[in-house]
């Protein structure tokens, strides 16, 4: 892939961010994310008055203070590690890469600008979602496509769906908990909290949960260390039933089950950012901790490390052969 002779590019895209740990900013944020039918299939007329006249005016400020506990001095966490991420991928392909965003900037849009300006006519979609959802992956494939429907000419494209199978990423995961385990000790139990979806969106074909727990059997058989490891749910929103066990319940009853040291990794989330820095290291840790439990340790995600990159490599390079 040397001097990008057959001009292509690789479009990294992830969910989104808040430009700023304020109420405003991240009531423009949800409110583009909310907004979303792949996110929330609610009728329209019934959702966006709730949406606009109780959710987004109470959980806006709410929702900005927990921002301002995790932000960095680059940024939002979520920003800071995909420009990491960019940045290690571009050097080791030796091709433009650039980040793109569902929702708020930098858009999927002015991705595909950036990369057509720097020579690429034909472009790698790269949803670093490890495990397939509607609510993610297929969000970003919409999102992409209607930022392009007045455009006269449009790349050629490749669209990477979901590696949550490949041996790599498996990998990359027990190198970073056996690493993890080295200088900390095993604990009692390792919880695999994956972000949760509706249990009625898995129940009508969405592929995620399967996903899920065939990530972490090939985990624990990469792993095969005599350490127990449970898979859960996190982040839930509204009323409805999402996918169980949910991991903040889960937490508050294993000291009783006798799991006084935890270990928690999230194996969905390919950067670290406001659920995994906020909701797991600080509010399930302090709720475990609370509980009964004496040891609480949250494993970071892969963000930008040499095995996460090398595996980004390694899927862009089968996916653009014969470019």
């Amino acid at each position: 892939m040397e001097n990008n002779k057959n001009n292509v590019g690789v479009l990294l895209a992830n969910l989104g961010t808040p430009e700023a740990p304020t109420a405003k900013a991240v009531s423009t944020f949800l409110s583009e994310f909310l907004h979303d039918q792949r996110v929330v299939d609610m009728t329209r007329w019934l959702w966006c008055p709730l949406l606009h006249g109780i959710i987004l005016p109470v959980r806006s400020p709410k929702v900005a203070k927990l921002y301002q506990s995790v932000w960095m001095d680059e940024g939002s966490p979520l920003m800071v590690h995909s420009k990491r991420q960019q940045v290690a991928l571009e050097k080791v392909l030796g091709i433009p890469v650039e980040i793109g965003m569902t929702y708020g900037a930098p858009s999927l849009a002015s991705a595909v600008s950036q990369l057509q300006e720097r020579g690429c006519d034909k472009i790698l979609v790269l949803p670093l979602y490890p495990q397939y959802s509607r609510t993610t992956t297929a969000a970003v494939f919409d999102k992409l496509a209607k930022s392009l429907k007045d455009q006269p000419v449009i790349p050629e494209f490749r669209f990477v769906n979901h590696y949550y199978s490949e041996a790599s990423y498996i990998d990359a995961l027990a190198q970073s908990i056996e690493s993890h385990w080295e200088l900390n000790g095993k604990p009692d139990m390792l919880v695999c909290s994956y972000h949760g979806i509706p249990k009625r969106y898995a129940d009508n074909g969405d592929p995620y949960r399967e996903h899920c727990h065939e990530t972490t059997e090939r985990l624990i058989a990469r792993l095969d260390a005599d350490v127990k490891i449970k898979t859960t749910f996190q982040s839930r929103f509204g009323r409805e039933e999402w996918l169980q066990p949910y991991t903040d319940k889960t937490l508050e009853k294993l000291p009783s089950e006798g799991v006084k040291r935890l270990d928690v990794i999230s194996p969905a989330f390919s950067a670290d950012c406001l659920e995994t820095l906020e909701e797991i290291a600080e509010q399930c840790h302090e709720s475990f901790i609370e509980a009964g439990g004496e040891e609480f340790r949250f494993i970071p995600c892969l963000n930008d490390s040499p095995a996460h990159i090398d595996m980004m490599r390694q899927l862009v390079e089968r996916h653009t052969q014969a470019w």
